[in-house]
């Protein structure tokens, strides 16, 4: 049995549904700091949202990384 292969569109509409939970995962814990910040103790919010940005940035870093530019 031979294994089906995706085209360029089908595998582009699979990363866009990845990105988008990353994307919200990110955001989400972002959003868990600014209300904890805003709630509760300054520090704790902000490392929060630190975190949420770390995360974000590394899933940037993963998706540049894996799939190359071509110009």
């Amino acid at each position: 049995m031979a294994k089906k292969r995706l085209t360029q569109s089908e595998e582009f509409d699979i990363l866009k549904l990845v990105l988008d939970k990353f994307l919200w995962l990110g955001f989400g814990v972002m959003a868990l700091g600014l209300f904890r910040t805003f709630s509760g103790s300054f520090a704790e919010g902000l490392t929060w949202i630190i975190v949420g940005a770390i995360l974000l940035i590394l899933f940037m870093i993963l998706i540049v990384k894996e799939f190359e530019v071509i110009r």
